[in-house]
Order: C-alpha cells, then structure tokens, then sequence
C-alpha cells in the first residue's frame, strides 16, 4: 500500500491500481481490460489456426454499471474492429463464437456481468 493506491509488483514492472483514476488504475478498468484483453487474445488465436489472415485486432469497450448495487459492473460491449483483405464477416462470426466459449475471463464473468460481442471489418 502506498498512499492512495496498492502496488502490485509483477515481473514486467509495477502496476498502480486505486479507486481514484489520479493514481492508478481502477479496479474495474482492470476487470473491463482483462476480459478485452483475453478475449482478444483468444480470437487472434482462432483466427491463425482457422487460416484467416488479418492485419490487426482493436478492441473497444464499453461498460454499464449499477450505482444501487455498489457500481457493480452488469454489463461489457466488446466491439471487435478486425483490419484484412481476406476476411469474411463468416468466418469472424464463427471465430468469435470460439472465442467467447474459449477465453477464461469470459467465462469466469459471464453469469455475473453480460458480456456482448460485436465486430466490424476493415479493409
């Protein structure tokens, strides 16, 4: 603990994490990146072994909370923007239903936070 935050020392370096955005992360800014971040992951995973080639994966999110309920996070949108020649709103479709089934964090939230997958290619 340090004074308006906790340190959390990792082997990459140090995190900052507090419930004030003036001095670390917030928590649930954490919890949001960690279900983008896997699921993107993930889906760059799917997408290689499913032979589709693709240029780069950018991950938006939004997040609903509850202020009754301790500003609990109910809710994340993921909108997925995939950039490539060769993809196929089919093929996207079927990766990302992999993807959801197959990221850990999705799956440790999903009976207590929505989570909803969109996505839009580029080209």
């Amino acid at each position: 603990m340090i004074d308006n935050a906790f340190e959390l020392d990792a082997p990459f370096g140090r995190l900052q994490i507090s419930g004030d955005d003036q001095y670390g992360f917030r928590p649930f800014q954490l919890l949001v990146s960690s279900v983008a971040v896997c699921s993107g992951g993930v889906l760059r995973k799917v997408l290689t072994k499913m032979r589709v080639p693709f240029d780069d994966i950018t991950i938006k999110a939004e997040v609903e909370r509850v202020k009754e309920e301790a500003d609990r996070v109910s809710k994340i949108h993921l909108h997925f923007i995939l950039t490539g020649t060769e993809l196929s709103e089919e093929k996207v479709k079927k990766a990302l239903d992999v993807t959801y089934k197959n990221c850990s964090m999705v799956q440790s939230v999903k009976d207590s936070i929505e989570i909803h997958e969109t996505f839009e290619i580029r080209r």
